[in-house]
């Protein structure tokens, strides 16, 4: 199984025969307004452009799974290039009339807890707490994946979420070889983090019993986690070893 890293939480995972799109966020460098105006500099989202290697992966896509309806995870770039290349798309129950809506194919939708087939597998959509405190009820229903596919190592997607009983659930039960963490600290003007604090992304990432794939990192102007600042956390923690940090249009092999 090869993981591809593009831009902050847009992720393609490829088998022998599946090449999956996760939260596709495809648009141009400043094409989506500033997410936060008075805690860090406003600036234009993403921050960084797409990888020069983007579109021979993007080429490749064979399905496409969406976490939640935010800008971040899922552009107007993002919905045009599935629309056109009528990829097939696994949301969220509750996402589906409106990805519908944007004229997308909207395949399979799943509730937390329920596994369904997929792609001769399983997959479960787990629960995701967007935030501590009440900005997560603003942030609306994310859902996280575990994916158990045949003859590969299982992968949870957690998504856009601070530690919870569901997130610490599926690293001790389900034991995913691969588990995704969205590392980047997010802060609106008001209101607490909406991702994992640092003590929660080290906790989060001793309890894994496998490798951990961070994510969502110098891509957006309300998320100030660097990756520097990532790696030296956890080197004090002796967990560097566990973690991959991937650049921008890096593949990782597992």
């Amino acid at each position: 199984m090869k993981l591809h890293h593009l831009r902050n939480a847009t992720l393609v995972i490829e088998t022998e025969t599946d090449v999956i799109l996760v939260d596709p966020m495809l648009g141009k460098r400043k094409t989506i307004p500033p997410f936060t105006l008075f805690r860090y500099k406003p600036k234009r989202n993403p921050l960084v452009a797409l990888p020069k290697n983007s579109r021979d992966i993007l080429s490749r896509v064979t399905i496409c799974l969406i976490t939640h309806l935010h800008a971040d995870h899922i552009d107007k770039a993002g919905e045009i290039f599935l629309r056109r290349k009528s990829i097939p798309v696994v949301c969220s129950i509750k996402d589906e009339n409106a990805l519908t809506k944007r004229g997308l194919n909207i395949i399979q939708s799943l509730s937390y807890w329920e596994p369904q087939d997929f792609l001769g597998g399983k997959i479960t959509g787990i629960p995701a707490i967007h935030g501590y405190g009440f900005i997560a009820k603003l942030m609306g229903n994310v859902m996280g994946f575990h994916i158990e596919l045949p003859n590969q190592k299982s992968i949870y997607i957690s998504s856009d979420t601070i530690f919870t009983e569901h997130v610490q659930k599926v690293l001790i039960e389900f034991k995913p070889d691969i588990a995704t963490v969205a590392c980047g600290t997010a802060r609106l003007d008001i209101g607490q983090p909406l991702l994992m604090r640092m003590n929660d992304i080290l906790k989060f990432a001793a309890l894994a019993p496998g490798k951990v794939f961070a994510n969502h990192l110098e891509a957006l102007n309300h998320c100030p986690t660097t990756r520097i600042e990532l790696s030296v956390a956890l080197s004090v923690h002796d967990l560097l070893d566990k973690v991959d940090i991937p650049d921008d249009g890096t593949c990782v092999e597992y």
